[in-house]
């Protein structure tokens, strides 16, 4: 295939253009760098089924020649990242999604959309299915990511629906690995971050909330099938192992050999507002459509993940 991979420089893009390359595919990237680094695509720049083109997909796109998939993938992911851009990213979420959709009908492309589960917000169902509409704020600081990815799985059916349209839509629950920004102001970096430099891990309220965290290439794989199979309607991809935000921050002092303390701060940031209380994700649908569900322990995801952030900030 040739493919399409929009935000190729992020920390999941560029692990799915990895992917790709690997498999035999050729890839186009394409990315605006303004939360991609070109270092994650840089061993692939010079190889024959890779190029890479700078772009904003929220403006009007070419890409010359045939596509058989384009995979939308752009888009700030992190709190720090999207209350610092909040309209790129509501415009992302929604002309991005209709350029790379109007892209994909005129090539007679199959398209897959990076949702998340941020769609079902702070959720009063656990774990959360795919049928579950969710209990989201729609006018909070949180509003601009998860309107856009709500408004983007919209635009996505109706394009199935209006014109016949092969559409995918992955729902991504928490995920991490190497390539992961240092600055990138969530749980995973934050508390490895401090953990490496011996200072303390700093939970937000008691620490009881829960999160669901997977490796990349448990992600990856979840996406590739996906993309390969006939399922038209949203599937969650994600860790069904619950785990509250304190045992998190006590399994990564654990893991990196770290002395830090963990301290308890109250939340006053915008950026812990709607903060979801509970998270994870109902995986019965990937389990029985893709064959697929996660492989790689906490523990092993962890130990690779330390390491990269290990050498870069040394």
């Amino acid at each position: 295939m040739r493919v399409l991979i929009t935000g190729a420089a992020g920390f999941l893009g560029s692990h799915l253009a990895d992917r790709f390359v690997q498999e035999g595919h050729t890839v186009v990237g394409m990315d605006n760098l303004i939360t991609g680094n070109m270092d994650n695509i840089a061993h692939l720049m010079g190889h024959k089924r890779f190029s890479f083109i700078k772009q904003d997909v929220s403006n009007y796109i070419y890409v010359p020649g045939a596509l058989d998939a384009v995979l939308h993938f752009a888009s700030p992911a992190s709190p720090n990242d999207y209350l610092e851009h909040p309209i790129p990213t509501l415009k992302v979420g929604s002309l991005g999604t209709h350029n790379t959709l109007g892209l994909a009908k005129d090539k007679g492309a199959r398209y897959l959309l990076a949702s998340t589960s941020e769609v079902y917000g702070d959720p009063q169902v656990n774990p959360q299915p795919e049928t579950y509409w969710g209990h989201v704020n729609p006018i909070g600081p949180r509003g601009v990511y998860d309107e856009a990815k709500r408004f983007s799985e919209a635009l996505v059916l109706a394009y199935q629906r209006s014109h016949q349209m092969e559409t995918r839509i992955v729902r991504i629950f928490n995920t991490y690995g190497p390539r992961m920004r240092l600055n990138d102001g969530r749980v995973v970096p934050n508390f490895i971050h401090q953990a490496l430099l011996g200072q303390p891990l700093t939970v937000y309220g008691d620490g009881s909330q829960t999160r669901s965290f997977q490796y990349y290439t448990d992600l990856v794989e979840g996406i590739y099938r996906l993309l390969l199979s006939a399922e038209n309607l949203p599937v969650n991809i994600g860790n069904p192992n619950e785990m509250s935000i304190l045992e998190f921050a006590q399994a990564v002092v654990e893991i990196a050999g770290s002395k830090s303390d963990i301290v308890f701060v109250k939340p006053q940031d915008e950026r812990i507002a709607d903060d979801p209380k509970v998270r994870r994700p109902d995986i019965t649908k990937a389990r029985t459509l893709l064959g697929w569900e996660p492989r790689v322990s906490l523990r092993d995801g962890l130990a690779e993940t330390i390491e990269f952030f290990r050498s870069r900030i040394h």
